[in-house]
């Protein structure tokens, strides 16, 4: 009965924010270690970021560092990604991921270590 359920993408112009958030129902993230992943290849999908459970570290791809921030809002019980500096190679359909297992101070970068997913929101570079 978990879902995850991904809001906020849309079309923004190159250099624009866009604030993407992710919500469950049947799961409180803040419980739970929360990935961000894009597609890759084959089934697989690429990591660009994660948050631990209370503590809140946060990691990031390289390719995020410096313009994405994941961070909880526990409050609403969701997970928010703030993306600033736009760029065309950020088009993406971009997922939330959560571990069902509570682990503090550590969130993992494969996709294969998280159990809900999900459907995914798109984020376009109009330019």
């Amino acid at each position: 009965q978990v879902q995850l359920v991904e809001s906020g993408g849309g079309l923004v112009q190159p250099g624009g924010s866009l604030r993407l958030s992710c919500a469950a129902s049947g799961l409180t993230l803040d419980n739970h270690p929360i990935g961000w992943f894009r597609p890759a290849p084959g089934n697989e999908r690429e990591w660009v970021g994660c948050i631990s459970t209370h503590d809140g570290r946060t990691y990031y791809a390289d390719s995020a560092k410096g313009r994405f921030i994941i961070y909880r809002d526990n409050h609403n019980h969701m997970v928010l990604r703030q993306m600033s500096s736009l760029k065309p190679e950020d088009t993406a359909v971009y997922y939330c991921a959560a571990d069902k297992v509570i682990i503090h101070n550590l969130c993992y970068i494969k996709d294969y270590e998280y159990d809900y997913w999900g459907q995914g929101t798109q984020v376009a570079d109009s330019s």
